[in-house]
């Protein structure tokens, strides 16, 4: 990340996968919708 892009990514979250982009398929993206509405978010609290 540049400097530019820090105060943007600051509560940004990745998601990082194994399938590449030719298998990356419907199903994929479901698992990744599903993980990401079951993360616990503290939004800067401890």
């Amino acid at each position: 990340m540049s400097n530019y892009l820090l105060w943007q990514v600051a509560y940004a979250e990745f998601y990082f996968t194994d399938k590449l982009w030719p298998e990356f398929n419907h199903d994929a993206f479901d698992e990744a919708i599903i993980e990401f509405q079951n993360r616990k978010r503290r939004f800067g609290g401890l």
